[in-house]
C-alpha cells in the first residue's frame, strides 16, 4: 500500500480544489483511507506538493507506419535528443519523433500515464499496435482511420438511408474489432479519396469520385454509427481544409452539419483560419470557440503550434503534398490500398513568421475563449505543430499573462493585426490544467477509471512542487505513480513498468456483409483472413464497454 499525504488534491473529476488531503494506492487502484494504518505502508510526504491524476494524452502520433518514416526522414532530429541507456531504461532519441521507449519515459517524466495514438489505417495496425507495445509505462489504444475506406464509402452510398445506417454501424464495428481499436477517425473526410482521383480540395457538399459520397454524408454516418454502437469516445473529427486559410467556414459548417450528436474536433487550431482580403492568415478562433460554447455534445483539442522543429505527419495526405510544395523540402506520401492517404513534411515554425505568429496566436486563443475548460483540451498535435514535451511551456502561457504578454512581443509585429489574443486577461487555475490534461480527457473518452483520484480510480497519480514558475513546476514532477508504483522520481525515470493496451468491448460484431468481402479479396493485396489483428498483438488488452 502507497499513501500520498500532505499534498493539495486537485481532482476536478471529484470536485477537490486543491484541499489537503491523503490518497490512499493499493492493488492497482486508489482505495478509501483504512480505519488503522496498515504495517505495511509506504509514503511520500506532498508538503509543499500538487497532487493531480496521472496524465491522459487523447491525441498525438507516436506509432505505426508514418511514424517510422518521420524517424527514418529527420536523422538530425536525433543528434543532440537522446538519453543514454540505465539500469532501469533503454536508450533512446529523437524530439519531434521519439524512438518508442523514449515516448514513453518523456511523457512519464511530464506526469502522463495513459496515451492514444490519434491515426490508424486498418491495413498499418499490427505494426501500430506492435509500437504500443513497446512503449513503456503507459496505458495505450489507437482510432482507426475510416473516413476515406472504400467500404465505408460504398457503404454510404447506398440510396437506402434505412438499411445504410445499419450496414454503417455493422461495418464500423467490424472495423474496430479487426484492428483492436478504440474510436472512429475522420481524417479530412473525402478530401483524401478526391485527391486520389485527382480532385481538387472538396467542401462538405462536393460528390467525391467514384461513389457519389459527400462529406456531410461521412461525417454524419459515421457519427451515428458511433453513437448507436455507444462508443466510450465519439467520433474523432479531423475536418476538411486543414490548415487553409478562411478554412473556418467549413469548420462551422461541419459543426452545424454535425449538432445534437456527440463529436471531437481534433487539432482545432489547424481549422480556425479567417482569411484575409489578400489571401493570407488570420484568427477564426472567436467565431470557432462560440460554436463550441453553444453545442455542449461537442469537444475539441487544440493542436497548439510550438515554436522550433515539428514533424507534420497525417492521413491527410493532399495536405502534406500542399506542404511539401510550399516548403520544398523532403516528404514523403503513400497510398494506403483502399483505406486512406498519408504524408510526412519536416518543418521549422518562427516567432517571426507572421503565419506561424498567428497559429500560435489562434491555439491559445481557442483555450482562453472556450468557456468549459470539460471541453477543450491541451493537446499539440503531436509532433504535427510541436513536441508533447513543450506541454510545461503551455502550461505557462495559460496560467500567467504576463508570460504570455512576454511572448507577444517576441512575435513578428504585425499579428496583432490578425488576432485577439492580446485582448485576452484569462488565467488558468490549477483545477482548469488539471481538467484540460486529465479529466476532461479521461471523461470524454469514457474512461472511469483514469483522469480522477477517487475511490476505484487507477493508481495513477502525478506530483508536482509548487513553484511560481509554471513551467519549471510542470517539467519535473517530484513522483508519478503508475499502477500504485512510483515510475518517476524529481523528473526521472525509476522504474518501467508495463503498460496496458486499451480497447473497446464491441461483443461479438457480425461478420463482414458478403458483398463487402467480395469487393475486399476482388481488389486488395491483402487476404481478407489475413486481415485482422490477432489477439498475440494486444495481450490482455482491457476492453472498456459500450453503452448503446
Amino acid at each position: 500500500m502507497l499513501r500520498v499525504t500532505n499534498g493539495r488534491v486537485h481532482d476536478p473529476g471529484n470536485a477537490v480544489a486543491g484541499e489537503v488531503r491523503d490518497v490512499w494506492l493499493d492493488g492497482g487502484k486508489v482505495v478509501a483511507e483504512p480505519a488503522a494504518e496498515p504495517a505495511d505502508v509506504a509514503t511520500l510526504d506532498a508538503a509543499g506538493c500538487v497532487v493531480f491524476p496521472g496524465g491522459v494524452e487523447l491525441h498525438s502520433h507516436v506509432a505505426g507506419s508514418k511514424v517510422n518514416a518521420g524517424r527514418i526522414m529527420c536523422p538530425e532530429d536525433h543528434v543532440d535528443h537522446y538519453r543514454c541507456r540505465t539500469d532501469v531504461t533503454r536508450a533512446g532519441c529523437g524530439h519531434t519523433v521519439p524512438t518508442t521507449y523514449l515516448t514513453g519515459y518523456e511523457y512519464a517524466r511530464l506526469g502522463y500515464t495513459t496515451l492514444f495514438e490519434a491515426a490508424v489505417p486498418p491495413l498499418t495496425a499490427r505494426h501500430a499496435h506492435e509500437e504500443l507495445r513497446d512503449i513503456p509505462i503507459l496505458d495505450t489504444g489507437c482510432y482507426t482511420v475510416m473516413g476515406n475506406n472504400h467500404l465505408v464509402m460504398k457503404v454510404l452510398s447506398d440510396p437506402d438511408e434505412e438499411r445504410r445506417a445499419a450496414r454503417l454501424r455493422d461495418l464500423v464495428a467490424w472495423l474496430l474489432h479487426a484492428t483492436r481499436a478504440y474510436a472512429v477517425k475522420i481524417v479530412n473526410p473525402g478530401g483524401v479519396e478526391s485527391w486520389k482521383w485527382h480532385g481538387g480540395p472538396v467542401d462538405l457538399d462536393t460528390s467525391v469520385p467514384p461513389y457519389g459520397v459527400t462529406p456531410r454524408r461521412i461525417l454524419t454516418g459515421l457519427a451515428a454509427a458511433a453513437d448507436e454502437l455507444g462508443l466510450p469516445h465519439p467520433v474523432h473529427v479531423h475536418l476538411n481544409h486543414l490548415g487553409v486559410p478562411g478554412n473556418v467556414a467549413v469548420t462551422l459548417a461541419s459543426m452545424q452539419a454535425l449538432a445534437g450528436r456527440r463529436a471531437h474536433f481534433t487539432h482545432l487550431q489547424f481549422h480556425s483560419y479567417e482569411a484575409t482580403r489578400s489571401g493570407s492568415y488570420a484568427s477564426g478562433a472567436p467565431a470557432v470557440a462560440e460554436s463550441i460554447n453553444q453545442h455542449p455534445e461537442f469537444t475539441c483539442d487544440v493542436g497548439q503550434l510550438v515554436f522550433g522543429p515539428a514533424t507534420t505527419m497525417t492521413s491527410d495526405a493532399p495536405m502534406e503534398f500542399r506542404l511539401h510544395h510550399l516548403h520544398k523540402d523532403k516528404w514523403a506520401n503513400s497510398d494506403i490500398e483502399m483505406e486512406s492517404g498519408a504524408g510526412v513534411v519536416p518543418m521549422r515554425y518562427s516567432p517571426r513568421q507572421l503565419v506561424n505568429a498567428v497559429q500560435w496566436c489562434v491555439g491559445l486563443e481557442l483555450m482562453l475563449l472556450i468557456r468549459d475548460p470539460w471541453r477543450v483540451f491541451l493537446t499539440t498535435d503531436h509532433p504535427n505543430a510541436g513536441p508533447f514535451v513543450a506541454y510545461p511551456m503551455i502550461v505557462r502561457l495559460l496560467m500567467d499573462r504576463e508570460f504570455r504578454r512576454e511572448w507577444l512581443e517576441k512575435l513578428n509585429p504585425r499579428v496583432r493585426r490578425f488576432t485577439t489574443l492580446h485582448e485576452l486577461d484569462r488565467e488558468y487555475t490549477l483545477d482548469e490544467i488539471a481538467t484540460v490534461t486529465r479529466a476532461g480527457q479521461a471523461r470524454v473518452l469514457g474512461l472511469a477509471d483514469k483522469g480522477h483520484l477517487g475511490v476505484g480510480a487507477d493508481a495513477d497519480v502525478a506530483v508536482y512542487r509548487e513553484q511560481g514558475d509554471r513551467e519549471r513546476m510542470f517539467a519535473a514532477p517530484a513522483w508519478v505513480v503508475k499502477g500504485g508504483e512510483v515510475v518517476v522520481r524529481d523528473g526521472e525515470v525509476v522504474a518501467a513498468v508495463d503498460g496496458r493496451p486499451l480497447g473497446v468491448d464491441l461483443g461479438d460484431p457480425p461478420p463482414l456483409a458478403a458483398d463487402l468481402a467480395e469487393q475486399f479479396e476482388s481488389y486488395s493485396s491483402v487476404r481478407l483472413a489475413n486481415y485482422a489483428v490477432e489477439d498475440a498483438y494486444v495481450p490482455d488488452q482491457v476492453l472498456i464497454p459500450c453503452a448503446p
